[in-house]
């Protein structure tokens, strides 16, 4: 979405192939990517993605695929243990990463919470979406991706015969629930050049490390030093159409429902730039992929680790 147009009292809310691993079709089992040792090939891939993400080095969606989020993720892990930043997943970038690793795959029962809806595919017209009461999931099978960090497809790839929207149902997630935020950050870095937004300690040194979208040629990251207001979680979006610059001549002002389909997803990060902030994505395999309205962009999860470990005051940088 694009900037200066969404509030929320106090708060004023704005919208805005890796290399060295090859892409053969492995078999996406427990027992093949809990046990895997080569470094290349589909379950080194999926691996290596579930333990950089339980290492705060998020690879975005999880999907078992090569990717430039997964580069990204794989080289600012590799600078956090003073390994060459090559963004290959190299023999001592393997050996770093699983030293004490637990399972990367485990088993999950499907908890009557998670098919409790409701559910509905959701219209595309702006106008119709602000006619619902709420903006949730549009299935199961979506809320179970986003609180395992996984593409539904991959979850499906994992689970080929599983009834996702049953409760009782035992699946195959990657093991990355529960992870904590590894504590209040000193700064946060936007970078455009690396299309991510991280997160830094005192001493400057990356903490946590998110795929981000950062802006556009309309819309573009608005560089500079600036500080953390303040948090809003399940925001509503406020559209007015006089702020796009795509904006349809039969666009009117809406209000749309918090939700994870929201806008702005499930949190709003204000910055002291006014109307601009970090927030989430309805959309979380797009991150890092495509352009935003002039904000920045992040998944829901990363969106959430980060109000969790950011408070009002933090500085935040944007640099290109």
């Amino acid at each position: 979405m694009s900037r200066h147009m969404f509030r929320i009292a106090p708060l004023v809310v704005a919208l805005c192939a890796l290399p060295g691993l090859s892409v053969a079709a492995d078999a996406l089992t427990p027992a093949a990517v809990n046990s895997a040792e080569a470094t290349a090939g589909d379950t080194a891939i999926l691996r290596a993605q579930v333990l950089l993400d339980r290492a705060l080095f998020s690879p975005g969606e999880i999907d078992g695929g090569a990717g430039s989020n997964t580069t990204r993720a794989i080289r600012a892990f590799q600078r956090s243990r003073d390994l060459d930043a090559s963004g290959e997943l190299d023999a001592p970038t393997w050996q770093a990463l699983n030293a004490g690793a637990p399972d990367v795959l485990i088993d999950y029962t499907i908890a009557a919470e998670d098919v409790a809806g409701p559910f509905a595919k959701l219209p595309e017209d702006t106008a119709a979406k602000a006619g619902l009461p709420a903006l949730g999931f549009e299935s199961a099978l979506e809320l179970l991706g986003e609180k395992f960090h996984a593409s539904p497809k991959l979850l499906q790839r994992l689970n080929p015969d599983a009834d996702f929207a049953k409760a009782g149902t035992t699946i195959v997630v990657p093991n990355v629930a529960g992870v904590a935020a590894p504590g209040k950050a000193a700064k946060v870095v936007v970078d455009k050049s690396d299309s991510s937004v991280a997160m830094l300690d005192a001493a400057g040194k990356v903490m946590a490390l998110f795929p981000a979208s950062t802006g556009s040629e309309h819309d573009p990251l608005p560089v500079g030093e600036w500080k953390i207001q303040g948090v809003a979680r399940d925001p509503k979006f406020h559209y007015n159409p006089e702020l796009f610059w795509d904006a349809e001549a039969k666009d009117e002002k809406a209000t749309l429902a918090a939700g994870p389909n929201n806008p702005v997803g499930v949190v709003w990060i204000d910055l002291s730039k006014p109307h601009y902030g970090i927030h989430g994505t309805p959309e979380p395999s797009k991150i890092g992929k495509t352009e935003s309205h002039g904000c920045i962009r992040l998944t829901n999860w990363s969106a959430k680790l980060l109000s969790d470990s950011v408070a009002p005051g933090t500085p935040a940088v944007l640099q290109e």
